[in-house]
């Protein structure tokens, strides 16, 4: 009944894999590789998350 009161997971992932990205880029413009290197491997790590939770909401549905 009140489903959509949750907060969406996935959403709230992506969110936070758009931001790294972001973060990411402008430490690559500023010549900052190993930043660069470092919010790279978190970003990759938040979509891990998000193909995990988008194969759980898949079986589920």
């Amino acid at each position: 009944m009140f489903g959509w009161l949750k907060p969406d997971p996935l959403k709230k992932l992506s969110k936070q894999y758009n931001a790294k990205l972001e973060q990411a880029m402008h430490a690559q413009r500023n010549g900052d590789m190993r930043l660069f290197a470092d919010l790279t491997a978190e970003s990759e790590e938040i979509w891990k998350k998000i193909t995990e939770l988008k194969q759980q909401q898949g079986l589920n549905s």
